[in-house]
């Protein structure tokens, strides 16, 4: 079992810079990832990060804007959110995979991954 806790969620506006976190507990786990879900939509994938090389990839609408990054010694990851659109208003989460990723394929997919935070909210006004 992992444990994921994330916080860091809030209210800002166009523009501005959120930072969230997860912080995992529990088994090893090979990747861990954001998603979000927007009121009526799929949950997407945001950013991902494999955890012993670092080696990470990102969703074409948060490239450039979104930067993720982990501190090993606490279990934890953050996304550090800038220049925010309204767009990115979302539940977002933080979830692992503890199987196998040396590909990227299912890094990119919700189905890739195991355990789930609870989610954060995130709102971008205009």
């Amino acid at each position: 079992q992992v444990q994921l806790v994330e916080s860091g969620g809030g209210l800002v506006q166009a523009g501005g810079s959120l930072r969230v976190s997860c912080a995992a507990s529990g088994r090893t786990f090979n990747a861990m990832g954001w998603f979000r879900q927007a009121p009526g939509k799929e949950r997407e994938f945001v950013a991902t990060i494999i955890w012993k090389i670092g080696a990470i990839e990102y969703a074409d609408s948060v490239k450039g804007r979104f930067t993720i990054s982990r501190d090993n010694a606490k279990n934890t990851v953050y996304l550090q959110m800038n220049s925010l659109k309204p767009d990115d208003t979302a539940v977002y989460y933080c979830a692992v995979r503890t199987g196998d990723s040396s590909t990227w394929s299912p890094l990119l997919t919700r189905n890739g991954y195991d355990y789930w935070g609870q989610g954060t909210q995130v709102t971008v006004s205009s």
